[in-house]
């Protein structure tokens, strides 16, 4: 099988490609990388008309690669990643925290309460109503970790799990802890340490979903 990913940031590489690595090492891999993707959206504060475009631009081209899938990677494109499916079906486009949402309801509940703990600050503007959406009784509690995301543009990756793990000792009372992006993912250890929480991350939830899609069919 061959999984297109396409990526707003280019530090979601690295976590998608080692969860494949261990869930399943046999699928075959493209990477699509636009990060000016995040940087407009980061400037101009909403998605627009021209962004889905391009949305869809790179998912067509994603289908003439051969791609059996789509796996978007980044957290703040959810009405954009909507489009490309709707577009494309019945190929499968994966938003990047749906798998993850699906678990996380299914781990606590219903009535979960969720902690959403996000590096990127768009993403809290949209990602808690898909939730919602998923069930309609949960609860979420979003919390941004700014300093994370700016520790890993240096480089720091250290730094980017510690201030990972601070920020998410500011959610009380939930019963699961998501990371919201694909580059929270190396830090579920320390977060979880700080928090005695359980943590799910978007990568290993997308591609256990992915299998399970593509080897059924």
């Amino acid at each position: 099988m061959r999984i297109a990913l396409i990526h707003a940031l280019k530090h979601s590489i690295a976590p998608i490609e080692e969860a494949f690595s261990r869930l399943w090492p046999e699928a075959r891999l493209v990477n699509l990388l636009d990060d000016s993707l995040s940087a407009d959206l980061a400037r101009d504060g909403a998605l627009s008309p021209a962004m889905t475009e391009r949305f869809l631009d790179l998912s067509r081209y994603a289908v003439r690669c051969g791609a059996d899938a789509i796996l978007f990677t980044c957290s703040a494109f959810g009405p954009c990643i909507d489009a490309c499916a709707a577009a494309l079906a019945p190929i499968p486009v994966l938003k990047p925290n749906e798998a993850m949402i699906e678990e996380a309801i299914a781990f606590s509940g219903p009535l979960a309460r969720i902690g959403l703990l996000a590096s990127f600050a768009p993403t809290l503007a949209t990602m808690p109503a898909e939730f919602v959406a998923t069930s309609p009784g949960v609860q979420v509690q979003p919390c941004l970790a700014a300093a994370a995301l700016e520790a890993l543009d240096r480089g720091n990756g250290p730094e980017h799990d510690a201030a990972a793990a601070r920020a998410a000792g500011e959610i009380a009372g939930c019963d699961v802890i998501a990371l919201a992006q694909f580059s929270l993912a190396r830090a579920a250890g320390a977060v979880a340490a700080a928090t005695g929480k359980p943590v799910l991350t978007t990568p290993d939830s997308a591609v256990r979903k992915l299998r399970r899609l593509l080897l059924a069919a």
